[in-house]
């Protein structure tokens, strides 16, 4: 019994000392902070993509964020005036938090690269609480202001503007497609194929 005891008192305060806490302390568990360095990422980020001469050229930021410069700012200008969360803002212990740029990019690797959290972590900082808090408003921003506009049936207007540009790079305006064909027809033509080919 004074055995358990002593060995409770030591794990309580080798936690203690390690920073961390333990189940025994009688509150939650504690996460332990990691120091991200965030202002630097974001100076990082500002250099490598937002400056006057950045240090990868504009058809590298198309290649990495899938857009060009001006669209992504003008997409984090107004998720940022929509949804106050992207809005770089002091924590608690009164350091800045991420900037909507960070947060912004952040949710856009994943999206183009169809990678998790913490791979972005390594470049932009983001924790993996931000990075899915970021996700998830930044969808539902986008959905909130951008569905009247891209999120709709195509007008017979915008069906003949796809049409000529198609057809102005040389594609036939039609769709090839085989879904209406019957089983029967495409086990005709399967096994035709395969007599001419033997």
């Amino acid at each position: 019994m004074l055995r358990d005891d002593f060995d409770d008192d030591l794990e309580i305060i080798t936690g203690a000392m390690e920073g961390g806490s333990t189940s025994h302390c009688g509150g939650t568990q504690r996460r332990r902070s990691i120091m991200r360095n965030r202002l630097q990422a974001h100076k990082r980020l500002m250099l490598d993509y937002f400056v006057e001469s950045p240090v990868y050229p504009p058809r590298l930021f198309r290649r990495r964020f899938r857009m060009r410069c001006p669209l992504f700012c003008h997409i984090v200008f107004e998720v940022e005036d929509h949804q106050p969360y992207f809005i770089q803002q002091r924590n608690a212990a009164r350091t800045l938090g991420f900037s909507s740029i960070q947060k912004i990019t952040d949710v856009l690797r994943m999206l183009a690269y169809g990678v998790i959290d913490d791979y972005v972590d390594e470049y932009l900082r983001t924790s993996e609480t931000t990075a899915m808090e970021s996700l998830k408003l930044s969808a539902e921003a986008v959905v909130s202001l951008y569905s009247d506009q891209y999120l709709r049936s195509p007008t017979t207007h915008d069906i003949a503007r796809l049409l000529a540009d198609d057809k102005s790079r040389g594609y036939p305006g039609m769709s090839i497609d085989c879904m209406h064909w019957k089983y029967g027809e495409v086990c005709i033509l399967a096994i035709s194929a395969k007599q001419l080919l033997s």
